[in-house]
């Protein structure tokens, strides 16, 4: 009648139940008490069906549950970007410091040539070059740092006695082949 085993078990648990707790009021009047029983099943069923409608109902009225995004590509993303400001700023470092004041005032404050070039009293000529330079610089600057940091992270087995203490690939080897 549920259409459902679950609900079929709960059902047959709940109804003798029932019937324990209403043993003492059974007259049994002929030789089966299966007519109660059923009885007692049809109103557990009818009863669990009104709680499962009532159920479905409250959930109908709630409002649709937000779906949290998955923070672990923002978060890689972070990490990749933190990184790679590390890098710039170690490479920024680098430059020489009229390199670095030409860049920060184009980049950093988004002032044309002409503006730097009459802060500074340079000639604009002088600015785009400057400019130029610090750019190419700073590029490869980074790249290097990005690279020594990956290399860095990723370091190899330097205990003889076998102890790996970077990349997992190394881990998979036997011990006992470099012991012999």
């Amino acid at each position: 009648m549920t259409g459902n085993l679950d609900v079929a078990e709960d059902v047959v648990s709940l109804t003798f139940l029932e019937a324990w707790r209403l043993r003492t009021r059974v007259e049994p009047e002929g030789e089966s008490l299966r007519p109660w029983l059923l009885g007692i099943a049809t109103n557990v069923i009818r009863n669990t069906r009104r709680a499962a409608r009532r159920h479905r109902k409250v959930l109908a009225a709630l409002p649709p549950r937000e779906v949290a995004p998955d923070f672990a590509v923002e978060l890689t993303s972070r990490m990749a970007d933190a990184e790679e400001i590390a890098a710039a700023k170690a490479a920024l470092e680098q430059l020489c410091p009229a390199d670095r004041e030409v860049f920060a005032l184009c980049v950093w404050e988004g002032l044309d040539h002409a503006a730097v070039a009459e802060a500074l009293g340079k000639p604009i000529g002088t600015i785009r070059s400057r400019l130029s330079r610090a750019r190419s610089r700073l590029r490869n600057f980074t790249a290097k740092e990005l690279e020594a940091k990956r290399s860095a992270n990723n370091l190899q087995p330097t205990d003889k006695r076998g102890q790996v203490t970077g990349d997992r690939a190394f881990a998979v080897r036997s011990t006992k082949e470099t012991i012999r």
